[in-house]
């Protein structure tokens, strides 16, 4: 898909047809032909275009004669077969060239469709290191925001493990814990790739363009230090409730063998004065309430005993 818009000087983004001076060319998922056309129209490398579609590729930044590449991770949610949240990370290219700026990824994305939405405010296409840095800087937001999102859901799943035995609860942890590694991997290689776009003048900056690059790096490094604690406490966690739900089973296992046991008395003494020989007293005709008796004379006593030790 290739869409391009263009901004006004009261910042409203239109949608245009072509390429335009000053326009913002948006690829998701482009075909051999979009990649072509991009390429020689803007005479951008083809791998320029092709690197940000690999979801392997790494953050970079870049720079052949006049065009600048920048490659990030963003973070999206995607759903796993028993509806439990996962949170992924895919690259992100953003290229900037004297003509216009262009933003390359493998979907379709939250980021970016807050900007064609229009949610996000005060952005101009032909302003293109200013909105740059304003993607970057939504694009650690996102990080942020979802890295809450995970922590509520671990709070929801630590109140449904305290009173279950099953594993589903567990596997929603494996899935979360999994997405913070991602989520911390993917942020320190964005900090690399900010911090380079600070030391080197790759990118005309002002002053405040350098005011917002800050902010960004602060806003990427406090999802670093959220996402690598929020994994110890997923791992502790993890831990925990693991042997919380091997003691409850052993719990369940005690009480239930304890009730056979009392169960067993009256069985033993039922079995004993059903065989078919003499037996003492088979003659009395209050036999059966006297071996009644000692059934649950038994079983009490026994019962009592457990109740004690608080095996049940």
């Amino acid at each position: 898909m290739l869409e391009y818009y263009i901004s006004d000087t009261d910042s409203k983004l239109q949608k245009i047809d072509g390429l335009k001076k000053g326009c913002w060319v948006n690829m998701v998922a482009p075909s051999e032909a979009e990649i072509k056309l991009i390429s020689d129209r803007l005479d951008i490398p083809e791998d320029f275009i092709k690197d940000p579609l690999d979801d392997e590729e790494r953050s970079r930044l870049e720079r052949e004669d006049n065009h600048i590449l920048i490659i990030v991770d963003f973070p999206y949610i995607t759903y796993d077969d028993a509806g439990n949240p996962f949170y992924e990370t895919l690259p992100i290219g953003l290229i900037v060239t004297d003509e216009c700026f262009i933003t390359i990824s493998l979907i379709e994305n939250p980021i970016i469709t807050d900007f064609v939405t229009k949610k996000m405010k005060g952005f101009f296409t032909y302003k293109k290191t200013r909105f740059a840095l304003q993607i970057l800087f939504n694009i650690s937001s996102y990080y942020l925001r979802y890295l809450k999102q995970i922590n509520r859901k671990t709070d929801d799943i630590e109140k449904e493990l305290h009173q279950s035995m099953k594993n589903e609860e567990l596997y929603a942890f494996l899935s979360l814990e999994k997405s913070l590694v991602y989520f911390t991997t993917s942020l320190k290689s964005n900090k690399i790739v900010l911090q380079k776009l600070l030391r080197l003048n790759h990118l005309k900056m002002y002053e405040e363009d350098k005011d917002l690059l800050e902010d960004v790096i602060i806003e990427n490094t406090q999802a670093i230090e959220m996402a690598e604690t929020y994994h110890s406490i997923l791992t502790s966690m993890m831990n925990t409730f693991a042997s919380v739900i091997s003691n409850n089973l052993n719990i369940v296992m005690k009480f239930l063998t304890s009730i056979t046991i009392i169960l067993s008395f009256p069985t033993i003494v039922a079995s004993i004065y059903g065989m078919n020989v003499d037996l003492p007293f088979q003659n009395n005709p209050y036999a059966f309430i006297g071996v009644i008796f000692v059934a649950l004379i038994l079983s009490s006593v026994t019962t009592i005993i457990f109740w004690k030790k608080k095996y049940f």
